[in-house]
């Protein structure tokens, strides 16, 4: 008789911390990492609530540190606690970012630029930094991955700060990518199409959209070029997954983009019926 397969456990036994893990993406890649094994996951956001929810619903694994990634400090106590209580750390996925409003460049708000820059950027620099750091001093060959967007890729599908500050992160995570292999480190990142996460429900509702999770799925849907499937964050979750597991072993300076295409199509000239 043959014997039922166990399902390969992808994360047993690592630590991971998700910065914006409370909710949309980073609280989908927070329960998957748990289910595949990890034996810590770290739950960084300023969300406090909605983190202590989410690291008490995954339970003992899971915990919840407050971390705004606009401040170095916090994301260096972060990274040191959990080596600290883990002793060690081998996943970070630096997944903290907002969104702006959508204007002309004529009319583009350099303060607000600066605030989406402050967080999604030096934030993410920070978490680099320190994760980097942490893996190099502790001799492990660790796995960083950042959310980037289909806009790190086209033009026209977003704010013009949102799309400067996602092809920076794209340049960054490559030319940390160069700096780490030597030590055995991987550092990559993912590229969604349009989810709807709170936070992108939240950037259409400040840019006039009216509808709710429903409206914007069949919005992004629409527009999409893969027919069928309605991307939400556990489909990104499994790609984060993949990057930061054993699997991507010799993937490192890659963009993985989960957009059913969108990014190579040309949307205006179509040769097929």
């Amino acid at each position: 008789m043959a014997r039922e397969s166990t399902p390969k456990k992808r994360l047993e036994g690592k630590a991971a911390i998700i910065t914006g893990g409370a909710s949309g993406i980073g609280e989908a890649t927070a329960r998957l990492f748990a289910e595949h094994g990890a034996r810590a996951v770290v739950i960084a956001d300023v969300q406090d609530q909605l983190g202590e929810q989410v690291a008490a619903s995954i339970g003992d694994r899971a915990a919840f540190k407050h971390c705004d990634v606009t401040d170095e400090d916090q994301v260096k106590a972060v990274v040191e606690w959990t080596v600290q209580t883990y002793g060690c750390l081998d996943v970070m996925f630096s997944n903290a970012g907002i969104i702006g409003r959508t204007t002309s460049i004529m009319d583009l708000d350099l303060k607000g630029m600066d605030l989406l820059y402050s967080v999604n950027v030096r934030g993410m620099a920070a978490a680099l930094k320190h994760a980097g750091k942490a893996m190099v001093d502790g001799g492990v060959r660790g796995s960083i991955v950042c959310t980037t967007s289909i806009a790190a890729a086209v033009g026209g599908v977003s704010p013009h700060d949102y799309c400067l500050t996602k092809h920076a992160v794209l340049g960054l995570v490559r030319s940390t990518c160069s700096e780490l292999g030597k030590h055995g480190i991987r550092v990559n990142c993912v590229s969604p199409y349009g989810v709807a996460t709170p936070l992108l429900s939240l950037a259409l509702r400040d840019n006039g959209f009216e509808g709710d999770t429903g409206d914007i799925e069949d919005l992004c849907a629409q527009l999409s070029n893969l027919k069928g499937v309605v991307l939400r964050s556990e489909h990104v979750a499994e790609a984060v997954l993949f990057l930061a597991s054993d699997e991507a072993a010799f993937v490192s300076g890659h963009n993985l983009a989960v957009d059913g295409g969108f990014t190579v199509v040309n949307h205006d000239f179509k040769i097929f019926p």
